[in-house]
C-alpha cells in the first residue's frame, strides 16, 4: 500500500538529507524501499551492515542510500554532516529511525541546513481515501488502530498480541537505549492509566499519587513516551478567554486501538491522530506553522480541539459519538474566536448539516477522508 508522503520525500532527496522518523513498526523501512527500485539499504542494527556503514562502503551509483537506525551510531550526526559536505546528495541520503531523529529539529545541531525532516504516522482515513471506503477505514482504526500490520490483518486477537509485543519492544529496548530507566513496570502502569484518561485533562500530581512517585518523575516518563511516539500531548490554548483556562494537558495515543474508554474517547483519539498527522505533514512538506490545542474553562466548558496558525485559532472542533445536535459549547467559545471555523464531527450521524451561523455538523468518516486545515 502506497504512502502519501512518497512524492514529497523523493523531491526533498534531490536537495537535502532526508530524516524519516516515526513510531516503531509504522512502516518507515517499507516506505524507504518503495521510493525507488534503485536503492542500497544498510541497517545499523545488522553487524555486517554496521561495518559497511562505518567504512562508507555502499554503491554510489544507486539513486538512494537508505541508512536505517543510524542514530544508534556514536556521533552519527557529525559523521553524516561530513558525508554531505564532501559528497553532496548524489545519491540521495535517507536516514530512518524513531526516538532521536525528531529531536534534531528542536535543538541547534551540526546538521542544521542540511536536512529535511518527515514524520511518518500510522494509516488514517485521508491517506487511504480512494483505496478503501472511509467508513471501513474508520471502523478498523477504532478496533485495531492504524499501524500497518494489525490494520491490514483486521483481526482483534492478532491486534492484542501485536500490541503487547510492540509495547514490550518499545519499553525494554528503545526506552533503555534512550534513557536510564529502572522502573519499567511503573511506566507500563502509567500507560494503562493514560489509556483510560484519553480525552480528559491529566494532572501530573494525580498520576504521581497513583504511581506512588513524585510529579517530576512522572513528567520525565511522559516526555520519554512522547519521544518514543507512544503518546502525544495536546495542551490548552494560551490566549486569555473568559474564565481562566485549565493548564493540564491531554494525552492521546498514536495507536488508536489502545484506548480503554467509551466510544466517545475512541473516536476523539482517532480525530486527534488525524489532526496531528496533518499538522506534521504540512510542517514537513510546506513549512506551515500549525498547532493543536483544546479549550476548557474551570467551570467545565470545553471544546475538544482548537487548531491555531501562527498563534491564532482558525478552527474549533468538537467530537461526538452520536450526538447530532450542535454542542452548546460553541456558542460560548465563539464569542472569543468569532473568525474560527466551527465543526462538530460525529461518528454516527444520519444527515450532515450547516447552520446559519456557519457551524457545520459532519459525519466523521467523510470529514476525516477530506480533512483540510
Amino acid at each position: 500500500m502506497r504512502r502519501s508522503q512518497e512524492k514529497s520525500i523523493l523531491s526533498d532527496l534531490e536537495r537535502k538529507i532526508v530524516l524519516l522518523s516515526g513510531p516503531r513498526q509504522v512502516g518507515k523501512t517499507t516506505l524507504s524501499k518503495m521510493l525507488s527500485d534503485d536503492f542500497d539499504y544498510l541497517n545499523f542494527d545488522y553487524p555486517d551492515h554496521r561495518l559497511l556503514i562505518s567504512e562508507r562502503d555502499w554503491d554510489r551509483e544507486k539513486k538512494i542510500i537508505v541508512l536505517d537506525e543510524l542514530h544508534k551510531m556514536k556521533n552519527w550526526k557529525s559523521w553524516l554532516k561530513g558525508i554531505f559536505d564532501v559528497e553532496g546528495i548524489a545519491p540521495g541520503l535517507l536516514v530512518t529511525g524513531s526516538a532521536r531523529l525528531d529531536t534534531i529539529r528542536k535543538t541547534g545541531d551540526s546538521l542544521a541546513g542540511r536536512f529535511f525532516l518527515h514524520r511518518l504516522h500510522p494509516f488514517d482515513v485521508k491517506e487511504l481515501n480512494g483505496s478503501m471506503e472511509p467508513a471501513e477505514v474508520l471502523r478498523r482504526l477504532l478496533v485495531v488502530g492504524g499501524f500497518p500490520e494489525p490494520f491490514l490483518e483486521d483481526d482483534p486477537i492478532f491486534y492484542q498480541r501485536w500490541r503487547r509485543s510492540h509495547q514490550d519492544i518499545i519499553l525494554r529496548q528503545d526506552l533503555v537505549d534512550l534513557a536510564s530507566v529502572h522502573s519499567i513496570q511503573s511506566i507500563e502502569t502509567l500507560i494503562e492509566l493514560l489509556r483510560r484518561r484519553v480525552g480528559s485533562p491529566v494532572s501530573h500530581a494525580n498520576l504521581a499519587r497513583d504511581l506512588q512517585c513524585d510529579a517530576k518523575t512522572v513528567k520525565r516518563w511522559l516526555i520519554l513516551l512522547e519521544n518514543l511516539f507512544v503518546i502525544f500531548t495536546v495542551r490548552p490554548f494560551s490566549a486569555k478567554v473568559a474564565r481562566s483556562l485549565l493548564k493540564a494537558p491531554k494525552y492521546y495515543f498514536y495507536d488508536s486501538g489502545q484506548i480503554l474508554g467509551d466510544a466517545g474517547a475512541r473516536i476523539e483519539n482517532v480525530v486527534a491522530c488525524a489532526l496531528q498527522k496533518e499538522i506534521h505533514r504540512l510542517a514537513d512538506s510546506q513549512g506551515e506553522s500549525l498547532s493543536l490545542h483544546y479549550l476548557r474553562t474551570k467551570d467545565g466548558r470545553e471544546i475538544d480541539f482548537a487548531l491555531a496558525r501562527n498563534g491564532s485559532v482558525i478552527q474549533l472542533i468538537e467530537v461526538k459519538h452520536a450526538e447530532a445536535g450542535p454542542s452548546p459549547q460553541f456558542k460560548h467559545f465563539r464569542i472569543n474566536f468569532a473568525e474560527a471555523r466551527a465543526t462538530q464531527v460525529v461518528q454516527k450521524l444520519d444527515r450532515e448539516r450547516t447552520y446559519p451561523d456557519g457551524l457545520e455538523v459532519r459525519k466523521a468518516a467523510n470529514w476525516l477522508a477530506k480533512l483540510e486545515l
